[in-house]
């Protein structure tokens, strides 16, 4: 699922967790600490390892072990951004760009392995 550059990530997370199944937990920043997320979450039983945000009264706590495996996610854009038509969204059609990304998912996974 592509959205558009403007449109904040938290505001597609409850689709996309729909459309990949069922999972144990979710690993987020703390962009991703809403009320709403943290209820959908709890109705599917998906635990939230997400920080709270500062102003957050009291801090939900958060398995501190579980969010240190977060740095793969981060390591994994930091790689795609690797390449420029990825970085820059060159492509005007989401399809296109789509296709970029899979294409560099492809290249990065080849050259790892």
């Amino acid at each position: 699922m592509i959205a558009p550059g403007n449109l904040h990530d938290v505001m597609m997370a409850e689709e996309l967790l729909s459309a990949i199944g069922p999972i144990a937990r979710l690993l987020a920043d703390k962009a991703y600490d809403t009320n709403r997320l943290r209820t959908f979450l709890a109705q599917r039983g998906i635990e939230a390892v997400i920080p709270s945000i500062a102003r957050r009264k009291p801090m939900i706590p958060y398995d501190r072990e579980a969010y240190r495996q977060r740095n793969l996610i981060e390591r994994m854009f930091a790689r795609l951004k690797d390449f420029r038509r990825i970085a820059t969204r060159y492509d005007k059609l989401a399809r296109n760009f789509l296709a970029g990304v899979l294409l560099a998912a492809a290249i990065t996974w080849w050259q790892l392995n």
